[in-house]
């Protein structure tokens, strides 16, 4: 993982606003902080809000280059993952997407946006530091 060898000093140590960062939306306070631990040791930074119309204002602003968004599906207000997903990618098309669900992986196949990642609760940390590596490494550079 490139970004991994970086964070470890093996291509060059990376300040923390250097690292790619991952706009996370988790409802679930406990898992807020397994998230932000995981990517964090996977050598990401991460914004982690709680609710879709929070990401989706965050997003818009333009003020970070998000690499990816690791998103729950049932979250706080009228917006539910695969609403912000979508919302992003008209915004972003090429941008990474990775779903958490404890309850709606039996709707990716019709819900989710293309080129996706659906990781089911509970899920090993390390298989959601893969799962955003593997997607953002995927990515055409843009030019």
């Amino acid at each position: 993982m490139f970004w991994a060898l970086q964070r470890r000093g093996v291509v060059g140590k990376l300040a923390v606003d250097e690292l790619p960062v991952i706009l996370v939306i988790e409802d679930e306070y406990a898992l807020q902080g397994i998230v932000e631990d995981a990517l964090s040791e996977g050598g990401f930074a991460t914004d982690i809000l709680s609710s879709g119309e929070e990401a989706l204002t965050l997003f818009k602003g333009g003020l970070k280059n998000y690499k990816a968004l690791v998103t729950d599906i049932n979250l706080k207000g009228r917006l539910n993952g695969w609403d912000v997903a979508r919302r992003i990618r008209e915004i972003e098309p090429a941008c990474p997407v990775v779903y958490t669900t404890g309850a709606a992986g039996d709707e990716w196949a019709s819900q989710g946006v293309p080129n996706s990642i659906l990781l089911e609760k509970p899920f090993a940390p390390a298989q959601l530091v893969t799962a955003v590596s593997q997607l953002i490494n995927s990515v055409p550079p843009t030019t």
